[in-house]
């Protein structure tokens, strides 16, 4: 699995589910992602259950998608990061930045 989505509540929630690796390989799939979603999506989750390693890249692309989407969007989510991945956005600081669960 390269990446997946699914709209959820009404089509008013976004879900990509990543796959294991979150690096720039996934750049356009996950451009493609969130820029597909209707105007009626407010809230994008990022569902990283699947991920075990994310890079540099993958944090500018979380960043490049919050800054895309603010004016759609009001809720960006981060859930279920596996302990290492977790370390990596704390470290990163984007529990400031994204609701993180």
């Amino acid at each position: 699995m390269s990446l997946d989505t699914s709209l959820v509540n009404g089509n008013k929630e976004l879900i990509i589910y990543m796959a294991e690796r979150f690096d720039f390989d996934k750049v356009q799939k996950f451009r493609d992602a969130y820029l597909s979603a209707s105007n009626d999506v407010k809230t994008i989750v990022v569902d990283l259950s699947s991920t075990e390693y994310m890079d540099s890249s993958a944090l500018g692309m979380l960043l490049n998608m919050q800054k895309t989407m603010v004016d759609k969007v009001s809720t960006f989510k981060i859930t279920n990061c596996r302990p290492q991945v977790a370390k990596i956005l704390k470290i990163s600081r984007f529990d400031k930045k994204f609701e993180m669960s």
